[in-house]
């Protein structure tokens, strides 16, 4: 029985075969799965980051909506705001807290200021990088 080479099906000479390719399917398999990896972790930390954000802007206006309440402070908008993240994130995230009055379109509000480090490898952060303010109408 006759078999001819792969060379001859494709037009090449009767001896000449394909196997400086051989496991060349592997090679492209690991660049391309690497590159892909690399796609998909970024995503994710990236994910993280916008939702430790929005977490950080809901606990500063949740912290000032609770800090203008009648028999409230600012010091309780702190301790609401700290409370507020130490539960959804971690205490790492409640450092840096501050309030001042602040007036927004001739109305005194309440503004509560969260400076957080900013996830770089899952929800680990050094410096603070992110800077977040919720406001609230100060009544009365």
């Amino acid at each position: 029985m006759l078999f001819r080479s792969r060379g001859a099906q494709y037009g090449g000479g009767a001896g000449v075969s394909r196997c400086g390719e051989r496991g060349s399917a592997v090679v492209d398999f690991v660049l391309v799965g690497g590159l892909l990896t690399v796609f998909f972790l970024a995503i994710i930390q990236l994910t993280l980051v916008v939702h430790v954000r929005n977490t950080l802007i809901d606990a500063a206006s949740s912290g000032a909506r609770y800090g203008t309440l009648a028999d409230r402070t600012a010091a309780d908008a702190r301790e609401r705001t700290a409370d507020l993240i130490g539960t959804s994130l971690n205490a790492e995230f409640a450092q840096d807290i501050s309030t001042s009055e602040a007036s927004f379109q001739g109305l005194r509000t309440l503004e509560v200021t969260v400076r957080a480090p900013l996830p770089v490898i899952g929800l680990i952060g050094s410096v603070p990088a992110l800077e977040v303010r919720g406001h609230a109408a100060i009544s009365g």
